[in-house]
């Protein structure tokens, strides 16, 4: 009996898991691994959409950029309203509208510029200074938008009058959460600041 004793104590001594501890760590695994996978396939899914509003976002600065720049450069606003700006500003073109850059020295010559933006698009038109509305070169800088209210003038009045000139674009955001909004503004380079 004392063999068989011994024996028993030396096996009940050794170190190991029992059937139902494995069972509970099996169990514990196959639950942590479905949350991490339910994560990353969740991830996966929205992927295109977060690249889809980095996109909007990112267009649309760079032309939010490009229009106070223009606007900065301009000296007087001809017409105005919420989805339009008509005012004179500098280009690199000549004549106005035209493919061919100014030389590397000459100066920025005036032209007419109008930004036009719908529901859906806004489009730039460089035209000579004095021409009819309409007239020029017209070239599409972004679409995507969902709304035409685009810009505001400050200070209130006669657009004419205005010296700064507020730019906001609404897009629609890409998770269906509303819109999302990008917004700057300029003032003209003439401009004196008295509001």
């Amino acid at each position: 009996m004392t063999r068989i004793g011994s024996v028993w104590r030396r096996r009940s001594d050794e170190g190991g898991f029992t059937l139902i501890e494995l069972l509970v760590a099996a169990t514990m695994g196959v639950v942590l691994m479905g949350a991490v996978a339910s994560l990353v396939i969740g991830a996966l899914r929205f992927q295109p959409r977060i690249t889809k509003k980095a996109e909007n976002v990112s267009t649309a600065r760079y032309v939010l950029e490009r229009m106070t720049r223009e606007l900065r450069s301009g000296e007087t606003i001809e017409a105005g309203t919420a989805s339009q700006v008509v005012f004179v500003g500098y280009g690199r073109h000549s004549p106005c509208g035209s493919a061919t850059l100014l030389a590397e020295g000459q100066a920025s010559v005036p032209c007419k510029i109008t930004y036009t933006c719908t529901t859906t698009s806004c489009s730039r038109t460089e035209a000579a200074p004095g021409s009819a509305a309409g007239s020029g070169t017209t070239r599409l800088l972004f679409s995507g938008i969902n709304s035409n209210q685009v810009f505001s003038f400050q200070p209130t009045g006669p657009v004419t009058e205005a010296t700064y000139v507020k730019v906001t674009f609404r897009m629609p955001d890409p998770q269906g959460s509303g819109s999302l909004k990008v917004s700057d503004g300029a003032s003209l380079r003439n401009a004196t600041l008295g509001y």
